[in-house]
């Protein structure tokens, strides 16, 4: 079964282990992704961000560009399996030369410093997808609130929704210039009433790259029903987050760092409920996630196939989910 994700994180820990001496690349590492473990899995594209911590990094734009030449530079050395892509061309490409196709992403604003013009570049440069926020506020608008003061030691931030806050004026300024220039939006991370307002300025579709149901799971990283309900009706996908957050609530005060596929599974059948099969995707978070995955790492991502079949989903179903859903958008946007 050929796999579409629609994120990772395993740039940024190939950055680091080079910066520290370190032998790391796309091509072998003890990371949930590489290409030989994408080869084992049937992987066709994965998508991989440029994530970037506005906390840490005293100048974003120059640490994203320091990612995306890491990015580059290991895809160009890896060229006779993966190639980068920019457009459905460039995939289909890939797809009949048999090799895997990479593409590139944002994961946080907040690079672009609210500079449009920084924002086309990063499009030049090859970026097709970006989150608006991760988890701080910058010049485009606000994640969901989090409260660190106010739970108990040793357990995970609590974090509330928030439904006030919604896009700045530059906010919507940018996701309208995303539609412009064919960079699809991504509004994991992002805040209820940014979201809403994604809604409101915007006419095409759009993805949440790596967000679950929260009915299910009451993290406000997760979407409502009436937001998944409202991204299938816009035509868009939401990736299933394999982290336990986000798949099941905590127990006693605290999470369980276990991520089983028939968690995955049952919020695939809650949001297919909700909005349909062609409102999901998958959206791992591998490299990014300290859960214990069930899978192990990507090489293993036809156990989720199997647990699916297992579950009553068709072979026309898991093959909606584990990538033509995704690519759908794809064909359209891009």
């Amino acid at each position: 079964m050929k796999v579409v994700d629609m994120h990772c994180d395993t740039i940024e820990k190939l950055y680091w282990s080079h910066r520290d001496g370190g032998d790391a690349s796309i091509l072998e590492n003890a990371l949930h992704i590489n290409l030989q473990k994408m080869e084992k899995g049937d992987y066709l594209l994965q998508n991989f961000a440029l994530f970037t911590d506005l906390d840490r990094e005293q100048d974003p734009f120059a640490y994203a560009m320091h990612l995306a030449d890491t990015f580059y530079t290991e895809m160009e050395a890896h060229a006779d399996k993966i190639g980068i892509v920019k457009s459905w061309k460039d995939m289909e490409e890939n797809r009949k030369a048999g090799r895997m196709s990479a593409l590139l992403t944002i994961e946080e604003g907040g690079v672009c410093r609210g500079e449009p013009a920084f924002l086309r570049d990063f499009y030049r440069l090859g970026a097709r997808m970006m989150t608006l926020t991760w988890n701080y506020q910058n010049e485009l608008g606000y994640p969901n609130r989090t409260l660190p003061d106010a739970v108990p030691e040793g357990c995970p931030p609590l974090c509330v929704p928030d439904t006030e806050h919604g896009l700045t004026k530059k906010g919507i300024e940018f996701v309208q210039e995303m539609e412009r220039i064919g960079m699809i939006i991504d509004v994991s991370h992002l805040n209820d009433a940014g979201i809403w307002d994604v809604f409101r300025y915007t006419k095409k579709p759009f993805v949440a790259s790596h967000s679950n149901a929260r009915a299910l799971a009451g993290h406000p990283r997760n979407l409502t029903d009436e937001m998944i309900r409202a991204l299938a009706d816009r035509g868009g996908v939401a990736g299933i987050n394999f982290c336990s957050l986000f798949l099941r609530d905590m127990e006693d005060g605290r999470n369980c760092r276990n991520s089983t596929c028939r968690d995955m599974v049952r919020h695939m059948k809650h949001m297919k409920e909700i909005g349909g099969i062609g409102c999901i995707g998958l959206g791992s978070d591998f490299d990014g996630i300290s859960s214990i995955v069930e899978m192990g790492d990507c090489s293993g991502m036809q156990l989720l196939a199997d647990e699916m079949s297992r579950q009553g989903f068709g072979t026309g179903e898991i093959e909606a989910v584990f990538s033509e859903n995704v690519l759908r958008v794809y064909r359209e946007l891009l």
